[in-house]
């Protein structure tokens, strides 16, 4: 059966890969069975990927709002949009839980212009300027325009000193993260020049899908449970990740979002 993709391309409806995002979720292998079963009674020849996956949000939902949660996390992180100033935020929070040191939004003089940094992290003796760049499109993919760019930024502010944390430090390196993904130009670029990158798919096994799903890191627009206002509120408290809500319990105002919360970051 052939669906339509939002960027307009025909694919392939496969059973079993599809059958494999369900139990990413979490949901045990007879729930997504049973939502497979009535998926695929309602399937017709032509239809989105759009609507496919919303339908598998909502029966998942019926069993649990953390299996929606976790199902719908590639649109989560498009929700930190428009503008991607909240994915750059979270960005920096998921370094910061991965041991790095990090700030965010930084002007920086290079050795021509002065730069805007995204991210700026920092571990282990390296230090790492950051790129972002967010899509909100879920097909969207990051040509080899981009990667060229940012290395020229990189050269430009690379054997130079500068103080951050109260210690003199250059840069060693550059990312380039995507909430989206990349052509293969784009990888192959990078590779050769040495420009870390980091998507919802690349690298394999470490890419921001796998990372998130490894260390809890979910932001909270994922949060079946909180309507856009509320998710507004706390994105202005500063609060990007359901693990930060979490840690203040004064802000869970319902059993339902706890018992969201808990399925998210302590699944059984």
């Amino acid at each position: 059966m052939k669906l339509l993709k939002d960027n307009g391309e025909e694919t392939v409806f496969d059973e079993s890969r599809f059958k494999t995002s369900l139990l990413k979720s979490g949901a045990p292998e007879y729930q997504v069975d049973h939502v497979l079963e009535e998926i695929l009674g309602r399937m017709y020849e032509g239809m989105s990927t759009r609507q496919l996956y919303q339908w598998a949000h909502e029966l998942l939902r019926n069993y649990s709002n953390a299996y929606a949660a976790r199902y719908s996390l590639k649109k989560a992180l498009m929700k930190l949009g428009p503008a991607g100033y909240y994915f750059e935020k979270w960005i920096a929070k998921f370094l910061e839980n991965l041991g790095y040191k990090t700030l965010h939004s930084k002007h920086i003089p290079g050795h021509a212009v002065t730069h805007e940094a995204d991210v700026i992290a920092a571990k282990d003796g390296q230090l790492i300027w950051i790129e972002c760049k967010f899509r909100n499109t879920s097909e969207a993919r990051i040509s080899v325009t981009t990667p060229m760019y940012v290395l020229s930024r990189v050269k430009d502010i690379s054997d130079k000193k500068y103080r951050f944390w109260d210690e003199e430090m250059e840069f060693t390196s550059g990312m380039l993260v995507t909430n989206s993904y990349f052509t293969q130009d784009s990888i192959d670029f990078s590779r050769y020049y040495g420009l870390e990158l980091l998507s919802w798919d690349y690298p394999a096994g470490h890419s921001l899908k796998n990372l998130i799903d490894q260390k809890g890191l979910y932001p909270i627009t994922c949060l079946t449970t909180l309507n856009e206002e509320q998710i507004a509120a706390l994105l202005r408290k500063n609060i990007i990740l359901v693990k930060e809500l979490q840690e203040q319990p004064d802000l869970i105002r319902s059993a339902a979002l706890r018992e969201e919360i808990a399925g998210l970051l302590n699944p059984s």
